[in-house]
């Protein structure tokens, strides 16, 4: 448990706080005497600010790409009103939009410089994790399709984003888009981060009809959040309800992509 505990406080960055009491009354000796105390004074210490995985602690980007289908903002509108209900407080919370209604409610413009303005933005502390939920049509070979800037957003310019707003906290990039694999590799490989994608990078992804609420991967998504304890446990679940959706509609497999860094392989979903 002592290792662990240290363990936490260097990979976070945190300062170390305690409320350990001497005893009234009671003297000690320094030296050995105070070296064989210190494993139970690291059991009665925590690490200060919000606790890894808590809610209060995620920093968070919800990116409807296209309102060419209404799937992507309802993803995103339903991923932030479970966030907030969990506990993420709202002004940790910035959702963009390419639809004209959602721009007309406040909603910030989903252009590539909106998008990659606020995730540079962030400036997530030791302490935070950073949330970063992408959802629209995919380009193969350049990235994701935001509509309102008449490109695609490439993982090269998110990975430099992230490199700036997200630093070295722990980090899950959600890319909900055909091709989007892409994502997954080079420039967006970092030990911080998890990665998950609704594709691999030469595949399309399925459920952007006009009458569907959500795509496939973004309500396998949504349906095994609640269900999951860490971030593979949600990517495992997905996958395997993709696999079954495209399945019983004679769909070929899209093949989710994962990448988990090494300092994040069992981070905690904590919402």
């Amino acid at each position: 448990m002592t290792s662990s505990i240290f363990d936490r406080i260097a990979r976070r960055g945190a300062k170390l706080r305690c409320f350990y009491k001497w005893p009234c009354g009671s003297t000690f000796r320094l030296g050995a005497r105070l070296l064989s105390l210190l494993p139970a004074l690291a059991i009665l210490c925590w690490v200060g600010g919000a606790p890894a995985g808590s809610a209060e602690s995620w920093q968070v980007i919800l990116v409807a790409g296209d309102d060419a289908q209404p799937v992507f903002d309802n993803a995103t509108r339903e991923l932030s009103r479970r966030l907030v209900a969990a506990g993420v407080p709202s002004g940790n919370i910035h959702r963009l939009s390419a639809s004209n209604p959602e721009l007309a409610s406040g909603i910030e413009s989903a252009t590539t410089e909106h998008v990659l303005r606020r995730i540079t933005e962030l400036a997530a502390r030791p302490g935070d994790e950073c949330l970063i939920f992408l959802t629209s049509h995919g380009e193969r070979g350049s990235g994701l399709w935001l509509a309102r800037s008449d490109r695609a957003l490439t993982p090269d310019e998110l990975a430099r984003a992230l490199s700036r707003g997200c630093a070295a906290v722990p980090t899950v990039v959600i890319v909900s888009a055909c091709y989007s694999g892409s994502f997954a590799t080079g420039q967006m490989i970092k030990p911080n981060r998890v990665i998950l994608t609704a594709a691999r990078g030469d595949r399309p992804s399925f459920g952007c009809q006009a009458h569907r609420t959500y795509n496939f991967f973004d309500e396998c998504l949504l349906d095994v959040l609640p269900q999951s304890a860490t971030w593979r446990s949600v990517f495992d679940g997905a996958n395997r309800c993709v696999r079954r959706m495209e399945h019983a509609r004679g769909a070929p497999p899209s093949e989710p992509q994962a990448y988990f860094g090494g300092t994040v392989a069992a981070l905690r979903v904590g919402f």
